[in-house]
């Protein structure tokens, strides 16, 4: 017997009479739901770890253990509070391990998952009446919220203006607290150091997140990434440690530095909750409500809150109102069984080694992808002006970082993954729910991080980025026609040289062939 299932065995809880719900790995709560309204010892729950899911993509080690450790962690802390709990070890999918599980209980009720992928995994047993979908509890925003916005394009910010509006979050007497809904333009100081950035906490791993790490490292031991147990909140005890960790030390300074890039600290002021709100270990309720009640500067409170009440609920209804952007504006998008393919910029250049650490010879790529292999994690600037940029000058399909994402991030799940990348990151879907590409030269990298420093280019005069980022308009200029987000580079473009765009192009070949090669860029 292992740690986990002798723990589990002491617990000797009666399972009959019980009403029955099926867990999903990303609903580790019981502030949601039935688990939070009925009483413990009148319910059960199924929970199943499936090696087949693991095995579907090369999932980061940290990513699997922070689950699995999550999972064990759960059931046990379930049980000791008197619910059943039918833990289901298995290689199966999903469907093949609950069908005779359900059919011996007598079916079970599950929260809508917040998985597209878990959805249809699980639609021939709904079919079959062995599970009973009721609503997801988790999200703070209702449906009516999000089709109010009317038909696509859908824009976050009006989104986020209504849902303030509706709840009266961060209001003043029909007005915004402040004056305004929003305070991005004043969240966007670089960090030179002051204040310290906080040291994230460490957790001592048990017997029961032991025994996952070994299991990771012997079963899927060829899968990418550094474990590190230590990092891993896999209690609930835990990630409320985390959690009050980051409201004291890391909200303060937020705001004002949540743009900000830095070789000296991956997370600098960010939370690091990500992956615990999307397992539903911390809950965005309970999480709202102490950034509201704490002490904060205005704009640090609101940065976080638009996080949290805007984009985190807006992207997951844009992923749902298209079926995982498998139909955009009425028409078909192209899936090979693998995902959608949204491609609205004609991208087809194949992710290049670089991602999977191969040196490319540009040190903020190098650098932020070493951090995301040894951490499972970097905060959404180095996801969006680092790697999807330089993903998107590079010509790179978008689904194939999109795929990327989704295993090497610990707190990725498709309805977040595929909007924060396959639509915003590289503007695969085109103005959908984005108005423009977030492209980039040296500049913005140079003013917002101090990786510059380290790198052997001067951002200044000789790096590559800049040389890619005009190449970039200049080869995409007919597909951004009439966008007034990107004119006024268009026009700076017009006025370029011929010489210089034709060194324009240069450059970017040869940086993606050095790329496409596996090579590191050297002019």
């Amino acid at each position: 017997m292992s740690a986990f299932r002798d723990a589990l065995a002491e617990q000797r809880v009666e399972r009959e009479g019980r009403r029955w719900v099926f867990v999903a790995y990303d609903q580790l709560s019981d502030g949601v739901g039935p688990l939070a309204r009925e009483p413990a010892r009148e319910l059960g729950i199924v929970l199943v770890e499936s090696s087949w899911k693991a095995a579907q993509r090369p999932y980061h080690k940290q990513k699997l253990a922070f689950v699995l450790a999550n999972m064990r962690h759960f059931a046990l802390e379930q049980a000791r509070r008197g619910v059943a709990v039918e833990y289901v070890m298995t290689d199966q999918p999903y469907r093949d391990a609950l069908r005779p599980v359900l059919t011996e209980l007598g079916g079970a009720r599950v929260m809508e998952p917040a998985e597209r992928e878990l959805r249809t995994e699980l639609e021939p047993l709904v079919a079959e009446e062995l599970l009973e979908v009721v609503p997801h509890e988790g999200w703070l925003t209702t449906p009516e919220d999000f089709d109010a916005l009317g038909d696509a394009p859908w824009r976050m910010d009006a989104f986020y203006r209504r849902v303030r509006q509706r709840t009266g979050i961060l209001m003043d007497g029909g007005k915004p607290t402040g004056g305004k809904y929003s305070f991005d333009a004043e969240n966007r100081k670089p960090w030179k150091g002051e204040p310290p950035a906080p040291e994230p906490p460490r957790f001592r791993p048990d017997a029961i997140t032991r025994e996952v790490g070994e299991l990771v490292e012997t079963r899927f031991g060829e899968h990418p990434g550094t474990l590190d147990l230590r990092t891993i909140p896999a209690t609930k005890r835990a990630a409320q440690r985390q959690w009050r960790w980051a409201l004291q030390q890391c909200l303060m300074h937020f705001g004002p530095y949540e743009d900000a890039m830095s070789v000296r600290s991956t997370g600098l002021f960010h939370t690091r909750i990500s992956a615990l709100l999307n397992v539903q270990r911390l809950t965005a309720r309970d999480v709202l409500a102490d950034v509201l009640e704490a002490q904060l500067p205005l704009a640090s409170q609101e940065g976080f809150v638009r996080q949290l009440l805007g984009w985190r609920e807006f992207v997951r209804h844009v992923h749902g109102a298209t079926d995982g952007f498998r139909r955009i504006a009425g028409r078909a998008v192209r899936d090979d069984g693998s995902g959608a393919r949204p491609n609205h910029l004609g991208s087809r250049t194949p992710l290049p080694a670089a991602f999977w650490g191969t040196p490319s010879g540009l040190h903020c790529l190098d650098r932020v992808v070493a951090d995301v292999w040894e951490e499972g994690y970097s905060h959404h600037i180095t996801r969006l002006m680092v790697l999807s940029n330089l993903a998107t000058l590079l010509d790179i399909e978008p689904r194939e970082l999109t795929d990327w994402f989704w295993v090497a991030y610990t707190d990725a799940f498709d309805w977040v993954v595929e909007p924060n990348v396959l639509a915003m990151g590289t503007y695969g879907t085109g103005p959908l729910m984005t108005t423009k590409p977030y492209v980039s030269g040296a500049a913005y990298i140079d003013r917002m991080s101090d990786y510059c420093g380290s790198c052997r280019f001067d951002p200044k005069k000789d790096c590559p980025v800049t040389r890619m980022y005009w190449a970039f308009l200049a080869r995409k200029a007919k597909h951004l026609e009439g966008n007034i987000r990107i004119a006024m580079p268009l026009r700076s473009l017009a006025k370029r040289s011929d010489e210089k765009k034709r060194e324009d192009a240069r450059v970017y070949r040869a940086v993606r062939k050095a790329l496409e090669a596996g090579e590191a860029y050297a002019p």
